[in-house]
């Protein structure tokens, strides 16, 4: 079994410490290095290869956001989960928008964080859509008429399929509900995330749940069976 290469960053050594002994006796985890400051952190990338980077939103000098516009922008960026002690923050808002695949929080049992570092190295998502839009419409209000422009611009490049598939994301689905609901495998649900995010020039399913949302595609798309008051599980893959 390959371990999870995990970087940690935060501007408190007692935190970084306390995740070290939390995530480090894990099996699957190796803690690769550590940084206290997000101008760090590429540095610190490219010498540890990790899998995925757990990021605290405030520090000092470079913050977390800085540090993770920085990193998914570069073509073999790690994922990122955001630490923050705030579950509705504009700078978490703008993390995921950046590309980072979910947050947690500081307060959050061990076992829970463990947890969202293992999905997010198997490509899940590790925040509910429920989360995403509570998150948004108290972080950010409800989407300004220039950003659902330009959200409904892009979706427009979607096919009929696409946008349907992309609707199932942002409610939360898991590809093998997506498959179930939209009468298709789920070999052909991964083929069509993975057109949707290379189409939309996404890096994550939470970028296409975020996308769908200010879009108002979620508001166009009313389905009982797309029930997204909790998490409907988590899906391998793209």
């Amino acid at each position: 079994m390959t371990a999870i290469r995990l970087l940690l960053v935060d501007d408190d050594p007692l935190v970084r410490a306390g995740l070290a002994l939390m995530l480090g006796g894990a099996d699957d985890v190796e803690i690769v290095g550590e940084a206290a400051d997000g101008d760090e952190v590429g540095a610190l990338v490219d010498r540890t290869r990790p899998d995925v980077v757990l990021m605290d939103i405030r520090m000092p000098g470079v913050d977390g956001l800085t540090a993770t516009e920085r990193l998914r922008g570069r073509a073999d960026a790690p994922q990122v989960v955001v630490l923050t002690t705030f579950h509705a923050d504009e700078q978490v808002l703008r993390a995921l928008r950046a590309g980072a695949a979910g947050f947690v929080l500081k307060d959050t049992p061990p076992a829970q964080i463990l947890d969202a570092v293992r999905r997010v190295a198997a490509g899940d998502p590790v925040l509910s859509p429920a989360v995403t839009r509570r998150l948004m419409q108290q972080a950010a209000g409800t989407a300004p008429d220039a950003r659902r422009t330009r959200a409904r611009a892009r979706v427009e490049t979607l096919n009929d399929r696409e946008r349907e598939v992309a609707v199932a994301v942002g409610r939360g689905l898991a590809n093998a509900d997506i498959a179930t609901h939209l009468f298709m495998s789920v070999a052909t649900v991964k083929a069509h995330v993975s057109r949707i995010l290379a189409k939309l020039d996404l890096g994550n399913r939470v970028q296409i749940a975020l996308l769908a949302y200010d879009a108002g595609l979620l508001d166009e798309y009313q389905d009982d069976e797309y029930r997204d008051d909790e998490y409907r599980g988590g899906s391998s893959g793209p």
